[in-house]
């Protein structure tokens, strides 16, 4: 106990893991993560399982401190219901004392699911932030999750970045015109930015397509495979180094398929306790 409560204090003395010319930043889908007020969540969801949820995502941003050398300079998140769940598991947990920020939007979703992000005061300024739709052929907003889109500058630096956090449209059903859509007013964003003289932007995020699937890491299974639906793209940046935080606290045996999967919160009406379906990302982002 002694020397895990070192360990903390060193983590939180830590203004970041990233050196002057990098950032560290990770990505979750914290899948269903429904306000225990609201009785939008599955059925037994509770208050003492959802700050359960809050303290295990927690949990897991301090473990990837732990592994990759200080706290994730900015952290985005998909399925979040609202406000209230992001300050609950920013100030309910050990995390209100590392100095995070919230930007956080209400988005047209039908299941009432929105994007988030959190990032580090101390490396961090906040230039401006907003909410960008998704529009269909005919004009008409999408009714799902928007892109949040915030600008930052880096306070060590001096340099001005875009961070855009994605949770496109499932494919459920063979349907692709939703997430084509998004994919394509995400280019749309990157390429505005850039017109407007931003030239080093990061769009994190589910973006719902087996991308970047390597055979070997994946973020999310499905009948015992690996799939790879959570990634980045990046424009103007050197180097980005990516690696999928497969930590063991966030996993159970597949006893169907074999192996490990990630442990889900609920599993239909069964609670399990875990936290998502999908395994988050960290990316290493050098300038």
């Amino acid at each position: 106990m002694k020397h895990a409560a070192i360990l903390f204090l060193l983590l939180l003395a830590l203004p970041s893991a990233a050196q002057r010319d990098s950032l560290l930043v990770m990505f979750w889908n914290v899948e269903n993560f429904f306000d225990w007020r609201s009785g939008n969540g599955p059925q037994g969801w509770s208050a003492s399982r959802f700050y359960r949820k809050c303290n295990a995502v927690a949990k897991t941003v301090f473990k990837v401190a732990d592994e990759f050398g200080g706290m994730p300079d900015a952290i985005g998140f998909a399925e979040v219901e609202n406000l209230h769940v992001l300050r609950e598991t920013l100030f309910s947990t050990n995390l209100r004392k590392v100095g995070y920020r919230i930007v956080h939007f209400e988005s047209p979703d039908h299941r009432g699911i929105d994007c988030a992000l959190l990032y580090r005061r101390a490396t961090l300024r906040l230039l401006r932030a907003q909410p960008k739709h998704l529009y269909d052929s005919t004009g008409a907003v999408i009714a799902t999750r928007d892109i949040l889109l915030a600008e930052f500058e880096d306070l060590r630096t001096g340099d001005t970045l875009a961070l855009a956090v994605n949770h496109h449209p499932s494919q459920i059903g063979g349907k692709t015109a939703g997430r084509d859509a998004a994919m394509g007013r995400l280019g749309c964003l990157l390429d505005s930015l850039a017109a407007a003289g931003v030239s080093r932007a990061l769009a994190i995020g589910d973006f719902n397509q087996d991308r970047w699937h390597d055979g070997a890491h994946g973020t999310i299974r499905y009948n015992g495979g690996w799939e790879k639906i959570d990634g980045y793209f990046a424009r103007g940046f050197a180097d980005v180094r990516e690696s999928v935080f497969n930590d063991a606290s966030l996993t159970v045996q597949d006893k169907s398929f074999g192996g490990r999967k990630p442990l889900r919160t609920f599993s239909g009406p069964r609670y399990l306790g875990g936290v998502s379906d999908h395994l988050p990302i960290v990316l290493n982002v050098y300038f």
